[in-house]
């Protein structure tokens, strides 16, 4: 008989397990954003002159850094996890 392999990234169960790495990473990535812009003075003033979109914009680009590194991350260990019970 073959061996059963696991279903990988192409099932429903795969794309699921692919978002939620993905949302981990954009929660690390909120919570690492907005920790920065509180606690080192430098950043926060560059954005203090940059004008209220900025804030945005800086935030929403280190969620989408963290949350697209999370997902590649998330399906080199989906495709590389072993099982074999």
């Amino acid at each position: 008989m073959r061996a059963k392999k696991s279903p990988g990234l192409i099932s429903p169960t795969g794309v699921i397990r692919l978002l939620t790495h993905a949302l981990m990473g954009a929660a690390l990535g909120l919570a690492f954003g907005l920790t920065l812009i509180l606690l080192n003075p430098t950043v926060a003033t560059l954005l203090e002159h940059g004008g209220s979109s900025a804030v945005f914009v800086f935030v929403i680009a280190i969620v989408t850094t963290f949350s697209i590194g999370a997902a590649l991350t998330g399906a080199v260990f989906i495709l590389t996890e072993d099982n074999d019970s």
